[in-house]
C-alpha cells in the first residue's frame, strides 16, 4: 500500500521539490496551494494516479477543517504531513501593519495548526504511526533586520512541534521541524544581488542552501529510518547559522 502525504504550498519551490522526491519514493501526494503551477501539473502528469490537488487559501482559516474533510476524509488514512506553505513579512517592527501581520499569522501559524489537528485525528482513527514536518527558518535563531514578525511566526511553529511530539509520541506520531537557510525560491526573489552575495559569504559552505538538500531531509524524516527522531529542529543551511 502506498503511503499518503499531505503537502501545503506544493505548487513551487520547496513544496514542489518535496512532492517530487516523495513521489519518486513511492508516496501518494495530496497537495494544496493557492494556485496550480505548470511545474506541479507536469509532475502530476508524470506520476499519473499518484497525485491529487486542491486550491486552498490558507488565510481563510475557518474553511480549513471542511477542506481537509473533503480532501482527506476519515475513510482515507494519512501517513504524513508537510506544513510548508508560508508567506514572508519584511518590515521593521515599528512599521507593523495589523492587517498584514494577521494575514501572515493566519498562513504561517493558525492554518498549519488547524491542518495538524485534522491530520492527527485522521492518524488516530487509523492507528497510523505518522510523521509531521513543519518548515521553519534560520531567522528564528539568527535574527534579521526586518524579519522579526516572520521569525516569530516560525518560532511559534517550532514550539508547537515540540509540544505535538510530547503529546502524541505515545501513539507513535512524530513531529519535527526542518530549518532551511537561504534558498533560491519565490519567497527570496526580492533580495538584491548584494544581499545574496552577503548571505553566501556568511555561510560556511559559501553558497545558498539547495532546495533538494532540504527536500531530502524532509524525505528522511518522513521515513522509517528516522523513527527515533521527534521533537527536533533539523537545520539545513549550508553552515549559515
Amino acid at each position: 500500500m502506498h503511503k499518503t502525504v499531505l503537502i501545503t504550498g506544493v505548487s513551487r519551490g520547496l513544496g514542489l521539490a518535496c512532492a517530487r522526491r516523495l513521489l519518486e519514493g513511492g508516496w501518494r501526494v495530496c497537495g494544496v496551494s493557492r494556485s496550480e503551477s505548470a511545474e506541479w501539473s507536469a509532475l502530476a502528469r508524470a506520476h499519473a494516479g499518484m497525485t491529487e490537488w486542491r486550491s486552498w487559501d490558507l488565510e481563510r482559516t475557518e474553511r480549513i477543517e471542511a477542506g481537509v474533510q473533503e480532501f482527506l476524509p476519515l475513510t482515507r488514512p494519512v501517513h504524513a504531513l508537510v506544513n510548508n506553505a508560508a508567506v514572508a513579512y519584511d518590515d521593521l517592527a515599528t512599521n507593523v501593519s495589523l492587517a498584514r501581520l494577521e494575514a501572515m499569522l493566519a498562513v504561517n501559524v493558525v492554518a498549519p495548526m488547524m491542518i495538524t489537528r485534522a491530520v492527527i485525528r485522521n492518524m488516530l482513527c487509523h492507528e497510523v504511526r505518522g510523521s509531521i514536518i513543519h518548515i521553519s527558518s534560520v531567522s528564528v535563531r539568527s535574527g534579521a533586520r526586518g524579519l522579526a514578525m516572520y521569525a516569530a511566526s516560525k518560532g511559534a511553529m517550532e514550539a508547537f512541534s515540540r509540544g505535538i511530539a510530547q503529546e502524541w509520541g505515545p501513539r507513535g506520531i512524530r513531529s519535527n521541524c526542518v530549518v532551511p537557510g537561504y534558498m533560491e525560491t519565490e519567497m527570496t526573489a526580492g533580495l538584491t544581488a548584494d544581499q545574496r552575495t552577503r548571505i553566501r559569504r556568511q555561510a560556511a559552505l559559501r553558497r545558498e542552501t539547495d532546495v533538494e538538500s532540504v527536500a531530502a531531509t524532509v524525505g528522511f524524516l518522513l521515513g522509517d529510518e528516522s523513527s527515533a527522531i521527534t521533537g527536533q529542529e533539523i537545520v539545513v543551511d549550508a553552515g549559515l547559522s
